[in-house]
């Protein structure tokens, strides 16, 4: 009888797609992603469905999309149904784990998590949501006493994390590892002063799409967030060499993924106010993320790259049919892990949606509803008033130019076939585009802020 595959599933917060090496980045040191990009899968299309850092762990967890699941906002709590990755794999004969951040609570940001609310996680050390990386804090199982990490989190919490790895050497059980990092989001100031060093502000290769005017506060930020990834990619690399030494890494999946990406000023001219730039957007650098799958022992070390979109509920449902673990009937994502067997990769439109914006930012700052596909090649987007947004990523790779009612017959023949696509995909999702105020007040959120 084969041994089940473990998993090591890893993911930072807001971290676009374009922010390493192995995408082109030329400025990014991410030696140690490079290197795990040069023997695995490489999913070039993977979206956020919701950018936002709720309502993708939700769709991670469950392989839902928002309006089941229900948390298409910040800071609300997972309904419990039984059937969310950590109980799945718990229930097929997984030890699970689960380090960092949280987001899913929805009961305050530094409130204790009993075990009943931890989706079938054993071992635990995890705070529901902190952006103060060097003084950041958690809860240590059980103990509802609130500890530290000891200095910068990701360092402290990849060393727990190898701990905890190289702990499995003799075990016969196979596991489900997550690793949930705070950085790069905001604050970027607050990356390590060794690593922010290796970027001159003066020295950074700007986004095409950076209005002159904001190029000077893009330096600053990419300096700390482009150091926050470094971090992340040193972290990667002893993640690996732990797997290596408990004669691990052949029989384990493992993911490095972002719950959504970041603007980083991208786009500012559109979309300004900070929240509304840096995510929630349906821009490619807010729904655009990295995403690494490695499993040697099943499809050995040479690159693969897989053009065809995948979106956040595909996850779940993903890991488990190459588990060989049944799929629960309340799952909504897709299986694609036949597109990593045979190379029938295809086209695909995901959907990208944001329900509710954290602010009511004014049309022209891109804080609106929206509903949208996203393809290979395409972007389409509609708002409340009908269709906003087309981009064609192929020939626009930074969507400067907006194709929307373009004359093109052409590209008039694309958009219709979108619409219509678009329209199936929400009569399938029982989405009838209502407004934020009403959606929120038939899920009883008319008072929760969002954020």
């Amino acid at each position: 009888m084969k041994a089940p595959p473990n998993i090591v599933y890893v993911f930072a917060d807001q971290m676009p797609a374009h922010a390493t090496g192995f995408t082109g980045n030329p400025t990014v040191k991410t030696p140690c992603l490079d290197r795990m990009a040069a023997e695995s899968i490489h999913v070039k299309n993977a979206i956020s469905t919701t950018p936002i850092c709720t309502p993708y762990r939700a769709s991670l967890l469950t392989g839902q999309y928002p309006l089941t699941h229900g948390l298409f906002l910040n800071d609300l709590p997972l309904g419990d149904n039984g059937e969310t990755m950590g109980q799945v794999f718990s229930g097929a004969g997984y030890d699970t784990a689960y380090i960092g951040k949280w987001h899913l609570d929805g009961r305050g940001r530094s409130t204790f998590i009993p075990k009943e609310r931890r989706m079938g996680f054993e071992y635990w050390k995890v705070l529901e949501c902190t952006h103060d990386y060097n003084t950041s804090q958690y809860y240590d199982q059980d103990d509802d006493i609130i500890k530290e990490w000891d200095g910068y989190d990701v360092t402290a919490q990849t060393e727990d994390a190898v701990h905890w790895l190289k702990s499995r050497k003799e075990s016969q059980t196979p596991f489900l590892f997550v690793l949930s990092f705070g950085p790069p989001h905001n604050p970027y100031d607050t990356a390590p002063e060794e690593l922010k060093a290796l970027y001159p502000p003066e020295k950074m290769i700007l986004r095409k799409n950076v209005p002159s005017w904001r190029e000077q506060a893009a330096r600053e930020q990419y300096q700390g967030f482009y150091a926050h990834v470094t971090a992340i990619d040193q972290s990667i690399g002893h993640l690996d060499q732990a797997l290596c030494e408990a004669g691990l890494k052949e029989n384990t999946i493992f993911v490095f993924t972002s719950d959504h990406g970041d603007g980083l000023e991208s786009h500012a001219e559109l979309a300004l106010g900070q929240m509304g730039h840096r995510k929630q957007t349906p821009y490619e650098e807010s729904i655009h993320v990295p995403f690494l799958l490695r499993w040697p022992k099943k499809f050995g070390k040479k690159p693969l790259q897989v053009e065809t979109p995948i979106c956040s509920p595909d996850i779940f449902p993903t890991l488990l049919s190459l588990c060989g673990i049944p799929i629960p009937e309340v799952v909504e994502g897709e299986d694609v892990s036949a597109r990593f067997h045979d190379g029938n990769q295809g086209d695909r439109a995901v959907l990208i949606a944001n329900y509710a914006p954290f602010a009511d930012f004014s049309v022209q700052r891109g804080g609106r509803p929206y509903r949208g596909l996203r393809t290979k090649r395409y972007t389409y987007v509609r708002d409340l008033n009908g269709p906003w947004l087309l981009f064609d990523n192929q020939e626009d790779p930074f969507q400067l130019r907006n194709r929307v009612h373009d004359p093109d017959p052409i590209l008039q023949q694309v958009q219709e076939q979108l619409e219509k696509r678009l329209e199936q995909l929400l009569a399938e999702r029982g989405d009838s585009f209502e407004r934020p105020d009403d959606l929120r007040q038939r899920f009883g959120y008319q008072d929760h802020g969002g954020r």
